[in-house]
């Protein structure tokens, strides 16, 4: 169990079945034409999982965020932390503001954010604690967090820097850079699940 961040294949995004995500689909599309932009529909279909493909993301939210979060409070205005932070769908277009979608029934509202927005401010969390190059790209199947459990702290003795004082902050920082980048790449969705 647990809270994880994965890309959504066409399929299971205009899906009006079980954990499909069709009506987030059919509200978002509804908001874009309000806003004289198209609606989005040219989402890439699932693909079988291949290790190290880049083809699909999946990573599990489990360090504890406190170091990210005093992070964003030091590099980011409060916007531009709440754009970074606060989305729970994540587009691979531009988008002026980000768009408020009530889910279930109303009940609760959900934030669509832009990857090309988020992008830019990952880049500067990254470039602030100089993420280092190695740092997985593809994320198909917790490779993040895999990296971050046994890679990360090898590499923090041979090469430390800013980024190996707190490696719970060097994942959150890795995990927003990665999902913008996968978003933009795959031009799909990355939601929370």
């Amino acid at each position: 169990m647990g809270v994880y961040l994965v890309s959504v294949g066409a399929e299971e995004w205009f899906g009006e079945e079980g954990d499909g995500w069709g009506e987030v689909a059919s509200a978002l599309n509804a908001e874009l034409r309000q806003r004289g932009l198209p609606p989005y529909e040219d989402v890439p279909p699932e693909t079988d999982f291949a290790a190290g493909s880049g083809q699909a993301f999946e990573e599990k939210l489990t360090p504890s965020m406190t170091g990210f979060l005093a992070l964003c409070e030091t590099h980011l205005s409060r916007e531009e932390s709440e754009i970074l932070c606060g989305w729970t769908v994540l587009v691979p277009f531009s988008l002026d503001e980000e768009i408020w979608l009530p889910i279930d029934s109303g009940a609760h509202e959900s934030m669509v954010a832009g990857a090309p927005q988020v992008l830019p401010l990952a880049e500067k969390l990254a470039a602030a604690i100089d993420l280092p190059p190695e740092t997985p790209a593809a994320c198909d199947n917790l490779d993040l967090s895999m990296w971050f459990r046994h890679q990360a702290k090898e590499l923090a003795t041979t090469r430390p820097g800013p980024w190996s004082k707190d490696l719970d902050t060097a994942f959150y920082v890795a995990l927003f850079l990665r999902a913008a980048q996968h978003s933009i790449r795959r031009g799909c969705r990355i939601v929370y699940t």
